[in-house]
């Protein structure tokens, strides 16, 4: 397994580090290095300008509309992008429902969602998490109820990330309720348009509307929108939740913030020197750089063994783990490194109406909100708890 970057990889991220140079907009640049929110037109104008270029969907393969790229230029893309401030394309449709789609859908589902997918025509959202059902999955209570050429759902989903936004929804729906909890499940294509569907705003820590509740109040879905056999819907969300779990674990971004991290503890004094000189606050840096590096080989060694064919596996989850741990770790050293000044919290800076924060200091306004939000990274995707019981059944047969 060689894990060194070959002279045609070098070329290849120069050619990345070339595009993103010339055609990311300055704009956008901004809002993600200085951690200022995202809309809806941020999302949709790079997945166009993307998919002008023809990499919006960098993991397909060329049958489907992608590049055709291997694994490592996949990471290759993924760390430059975070490099040069360019927003993640959102995952649930391009990452989490069209690979679903790939390996299970029927032909009419591949050519009717997947160049709506590749073109951004179609924004996706996940229904899976429930009041009660969140690392216990299975154990979701939404049902579907066949009639006829149709199903008919009722019932709650919640978290729905940016489903205010929505076209589409790829949703768990129990469909048998006397069979074992994963043996009932059904995966459901719902158009978020369709009457009885309703969408409440849960607004969180950090003041913003970035998850909802969806309840489900007689929907009526046709049963060709079902991915998949009948009741088979849990083996399509494992598959599923593999593909997200690898991409949590964000190496490139978190090497983003670490330099950013490292900015501020030089601009920030203690007892007249910079705090990146104070030996207690650079042995926390190193720690944590240090985390990162083993990481970094980590998801080189997953990346290695896609390359040779093997999918992901409780590597996955190890990523997820540790990816997350690294990302809030980072929120909480900035927050520590500017002290009070990230209490000043300013929602209208971050929202980009106006142009500086009112407290005068733009670097630590966002800070407090970045920290409440990536509180949630060791939760969703399955909670770090599931995912070490996954570790130690797959690979300690515990």
């Amino acid at each position: 397994m060689d894990l060194n970057y070959s002279p045609a990889d070098d070329a290849f991220r120069a050619e990345i580090r070339t595009w993103l140079g010339a055609n990311l907009p300055h704009e956008l640049r901004d809002k993600v290095l200085h951690h200022k929110r995202l809309n809806r037109d941020d999302y949709a104008s790079w997945h166009k300008l993307l998919g002008a270029r023809g990499w919006s969907v960098v993991a397909w393969p060329t049958e489907y509309g992608g590049p055709g790229w291997d694994a490592t230029q996949r990471h290759i893309w993924d760390e430059e992008c975070a490099r040069a401030g360019a927003p993640g394309v959102l995952p649930f449709g391009v990452s989490m429902v069209a690979p679903v789609l790939m390996k299970y859908g029927t032909d009419a589902q591949k050519a009717r969602y997947l160049p709506r997918i590749l073109d951004g025509s179609d924004w996706w959202c996940q229904g899976y998490s429930e009041p009660g059902s969140g690392s216990d999955l299975a154990s979701l209570r939404t049902r579907a109820e066949r009639a006829g050429d149709h199903y008919i759902v009722n019932g709650q989903k919640t978290w729905t990330t940016l489903g205010q936004h929505a076209d589409m929804m790829f949703c768990l729906v129990r469909t048998d309720s006397s069979a074992k909890k994963q043996e009932g499940i059904s995966f459901l294509l719902i158009d978020m348009q369709t009457p009885g569907i309703t969408v409440r705003p849960i607004i969180t820590l950090d003041e913003d509307h970035e998850v909802n509740e969806v309840f489900f109040a007689d929907v009526k879905v046709p049963v060709e929108n079902r991915v998949g056999d009948e009741n088979r819907g849990w083996t399509y969300a494992k598959y599923l939740l593999g593909h997200e779990r690898t991409g949590i674990a964000r190496v490139g971004q978190s090497k983003r913030e670490l330099a950013f991290l490292k900015s501020l503890a030089l601009d920030q004094t203690k007892n007249g020197k910079p705090l990146l000189r104070d030996p207690l606050f650079a042995a926390k840096i190193a720690a944590l750089e240090i985390e990162l590096m083993a990481l970094e080989v980590t998801v080189q060694r997953v990346v290695a063994s896609e390359a040779e064919g093997r999918g992901p596996g409780p590597e996955a989850s190890m990523l997820k783990i540790k990816g997350t741990e690294i990302q809030q770790a980072l929120t909480e050293l900035m927050v520590e490194a500017v002290g009070p000044q990230a209490a000043a919290f300013d929602p209208a800076y971050l929202e980009g109406e106006r142009a500086h924060s009112a407290a005068g200091d733009d670097a630590a306004a966002p800070l407090a909100a970045y920290y409440f939000n990536f509180r949630k990274t060791s939760i969703y995707g399955g909670s770090n708890e599931i995912q070490k019981n996954i570790i130690a059944q797959m690979m300690l047969g515990l």
